[in-house]
């Protein structure tokens, strides 16, 4: 059977509840948004294939629980994370807060992920309570990414999303290039030693 993608990647997207996860996750996936609150129950996904650079990404994206009672549920679907989507809403500044007990989770349960963190509900600047210049001091304190988004809007969704999976592609075709750097090396080595055995004395 042949693929119709040339990469699959597995995102999860984590954060306190009532951030907007689940708005994220529709608008990039069925470009549509819902203003009812609907809390998830345990996760959720979406399949969605986009193009960059001429090649193909399916994106499995898990979309979590933020609430206690499922963090035991939801532990167990980091396994096999590329990357992390990581969500606090710009008008509550405890869910800014709580972040580091997020990327505290992430590490737990991942040992090499990339991660992106993304300030939701930037729409109304009246009801804006962390700062960008706050959020960008964190993420760069990090070495992380920061991007300010509207599900409902449409703000830099799709930008997010396309970044993160940019940053996945490289990571991928990187570590395919050491791989074969490190096969070459070893052959390289095989054929000095068989060489050196050869050589008469």
């Amino acid at each position: 059977m042949v693929r119709d993608y040339d990469h699959l990647f597995k995102l999860l997207i984590i954060g306190d509840s009532g951030v907007g996860k689940s708005s994220l996750l529709l608008r990039f996936g069925d470009n549509t948004f819902n203003g009812s609150y609907i809390t998830t129950i345990g996760v959720d996904f979406k399949i969605k294939t986009i193009e960059i650079d001429g090649e193909k990404i399916k994106l499995q994206i898990w979309d979590t629980a933020g609430q206690e009672r499922f963090r035991t549920i939801t532990s167990t679907y980091y396994r096999g994370t590329h990357g992390v989507i990581v969500v606090y809403d710009v008008t509550k500044p405890e869910t800014f807060i709580n972040i580091k007990r997020w990327l505290h989770e992430i590490d737990q349960n991942c040992d090499v992920v990339n991660r992106i963190l993304v300030g939701n509900k930037n729409d109304n600047p009246d009801r804006k309570e962390v700062q960008t210049d706050d959020a960008q001091k964190f993420a760069a304190s990090l070495n992380i990414q920061l991007f300010e988004t509207s599900a409902k809007e449409n703000i830099n969704v799709e930008e997010m999303f396309f970044c993160i999976t940019r940053m996945l592609l490289k990571n991928k075709k990187n570590q395919k290039l050491r791989e074969q750097q490190s096969q070459d090396g070893i052959r390289l080595d095989k054929g000095l030693n068989k060489r050196r055995k050869t050589k008469c004395c």
